[in-house]
């Protein structure tokens, strides 16, 4: 069960002002200079699709960069699609960018999982996990490294990319994924050799089960 990014991870989101607010505080004026470095608070809200960015607790006087929250607002899109990435190295890497602008930022993601809970979006590719998961559906899924058995959960597997698997077991830092789709497939395969003769081939097709490191699981499946 091969699971495929809903959003390519290297799009940049346009620059979309609508999604882009800035809120100044009421604190006493103070002039922004290279070696002065203003507190700023940056919510980052999506639903692991979209993506807002909201900035607040800035003194009146201090210009807050559209380039900036619209840089904030692509890294974060970025990042909510690659699986690579988690709500903590989101957080980074907003800061970071806040950094480059002469800002302290205290960082709050905000999804429909809770705060600092970074959501996933994924489609099926195949069907074992049928009839649980079907091939083509699209499956929401929130992005931890805390999950326990029969949850169903997003994984990197060596050979085949993420897949999507049931957590049957987990022990000495391994989790034992299984598929619910325990069917077993056999057909026939046809090759034609050299000299004409026809050589018929019988293939077996399992479920896919296997054991995983447990720093391979990415994400846990929430809404299918």
């Amino acid at each position: 069960m091969i699971v495929v990014a809903a959003a390519s991870a290297a799009a940049f989101l346009p620059d979309q002002s609508s999604n882009i607010t800035i809120t100044p505080s009421n604190q006493t004026n103070t002039t922004q200079t290279a070696e002065q470095s203003h507190p700023i608070n940056i919510t980052v809200k999506t639903n692991g699709d979209s993506v807002t960015v909201h900035a607040t607790s800035v003194p009146d006087s201090v210009n807050v960069p559209t380039k900036m929250i619209t840089a904030m607002k692509n890294r974060a899109y970025y990042d909510i699609k690659s699986y690579k990435s988690t709500a903590f190295s989101l957080n980074g890497d907003i800061k970071t960018i806040a950094t480059r602008y002469n800002f302290t930022a205290n960082v709050t993601l905000v999804s429909q999982f809770g705060t600092n809970q970074l959501p996933f979006i994924a489609t099926v590719s195949g069907t074992s996990m049928f009839p649980t998961l079907k091939d083509g559906q699209d499956i929401v899924a929130v992005k931890t490294n805390k999950f326990k058995v029969d949850d169903i959960v997003i994984a990197r597997h060596p050979t085949y990319g993420l897949i999507v698997k049931r957590v049957a077991s987990i022990r000495n830092g391994k989790v034992y994924l299984k598929s619910d789709n325990r069917t077993v497939e056999k057909y026939n395969t046809e090759t034609t050799l050299a000299d004409g003769v026809v050589e018929v081939s019988t293939v077996t097709k399992t479920p896919l089960d296997t054991w995983q490191p447990i720093k391979n699981v990415i994400a846990i499946v929430k809404d299918y």
